[in-house]
C-alpha cells in the first residue's frame, strides 16, 4: 500500500480551495542551521519542495481542519494564478481561489492535541489528519451557467 495516495482535487475539497499565503520554499529542519536555510527535496522525486498556506471553503469544516498548509512540488517556484477579476461594484476577493493537479494525500496521527503525561491525567484527543503534496496549481475554471435552447 503506498503512503501517499492519489486523490482527486474535487473529491477532497467539493467546495474549492483557496491559497492565503504566497508560495514560499519548505525548510529541510535537518539540514538547515541558523545561519544556513535548506531547502527541503521529495525524496521519492528528487523535486524540491515549496509550500502555500491555503484554506478549505467547506462550510462544514472544523475551524481546526479549515487552514492548512499543501507542499508543492516543483523545480522552480510556482506562482499561483491570479485573482479572478470581479463584477463592477464588487469587491476584491480577500484570497486566491486555486486548483491543485497532480494531488496526493497522506494520513498521520494529530497528537498535538494530547495533554499532560501523569497516569490519569492524560487527555488524548488524537486525530487522524492528512499531508497534502500537489505538483501543479492553478486557476480555477468557473463555470457560467446558460440556457439551453429548446430544439
Amino acid at each position: 500500500m503506498p503512503t501517499r495516495i492519489s486523490v482527486e482535487f474535487g473529491e477532497v475539497f467539493p467546495h474549492g480551495l483557496y491559497a492565503v499565503s504566497e508560495v514560499t520554499e519548505s525548510r529541510d529542519f535537518d539540514k538547515s542551521t541558523k545561519d544556513n536555510p535548506v531547502q527541503a527535496t521529495d525524496e521519492p522525486t528528487g523535486l524540491r519542495i515549496w509550500q502555500v498556506d491555503v484554506m478549505d471553503a467547506d462550510p462544514e469544516a472544523r475551524k481546526a481542519e479549515r487552514q492548512f498548509t499543501v507542499k508543492l512540488l516543483a523545480k522552480v517556484q510556482p506562482v499561483l494564478p491570479e485573482k479572478p477579476k470581479m463584477p463592477a461594484g464588487m469587491p476584491e476577493l480577500p484570497f486566491t481561489p486555486i486548483e491543485l493537479g497532480g494531488l496526493t494525500a497522506t494520513p498521520y496521527v494529530d497528537r498535538d492535541r494530547c495533554t499532560g503525561t501523569d497516569p490519569g491525567k492524560h487527555r488524548c484527543k488524537a486525530r487522524q489528519a492528512w499531508s497534502f503534496r500537489a505538483t501543479e496549481v492553478k486557476a480555477v475554471k468557473f463555470s457560467t451557467s446558460s440556457s439551453k435552447s429548446a430544439a
